[in-house]
């Protein structure tokens, strides 16, 4: 069976899904936008499980349970902080992205949803970390165990710029 990405626009706090991925920050402790969401969906368990992880580097990704959440996994993943691009950014999204994968597949989820990592206050520019994004999980799904991943757009322009995206070379699920 082949792997499919789809997008939607939605609360990526309300998703069934096996796993949701939390653009956190490299405390973990929870912030703005969707880390803020994920932290208050989640309940109070989820800051207590993070306190006991000592954060987490730009680039990479830890799991903790998803408590409150339909899902059952939470994946914190940290993406860069935008300097202009001149600051290795670029990679450090995609290590993002692909470390989420790596987590999601070593808690044997099959399901992960993402939001647009970075693209908030980090400044990442949007069009770019979507490239960046939907290159990547196409790159990095094979043989993750991974068969459903869906992009989570927040903004009607989010969700055409995935949609956009995924077009390119054929319907992609």
């Amino acid at each position: 069976m082949t792997a499919t990405i789809a997008t939607v626009r939605a609360d990526i706090t309300t998703l069934d899904v096996d796993a949701v991925v939390n653009a956190a920050n490299t405390s973990l402790l929870g912030g703005g936008g969707v880390d803020g969401a994920i932290h208050r969906a989640a309940g109070p368990g989820l800051l207590e499980e993070c306190r006991a992880l000592g954060g987490c580097a730009t680039g990479d990704a830890k799991v903790t349970a998803g408590h409150d959440l339909p899902a059952r996994w939470v994946v914190h993943a940290v993406g860069p902080r935008w300097h202009g691009g001149g600051q290795g950014e670029a990679e450090l999204l995609a290590s993002a992205y692909r470390r989420s994968l790596e987590e999601a597949h070593r808690v044997g989820a099959t399901s992960i949803a993402f939001p647009a990592i970075s693209t908030g206050i980090y400044g990442y520019p949007k069009d770019e970390a979507a490239r960046i994004a939907v290159e990547t999980i196409r790159s990095a799904l094979p043989g993750t165990g991974v068969d459903r991943v869906v992009l989570v757009a927040f903004s009607p322009d989010d969700h055409a710029r995935y949609e956009a995206l995924l077009g390119v070379d054929g319907p992609r699920g």
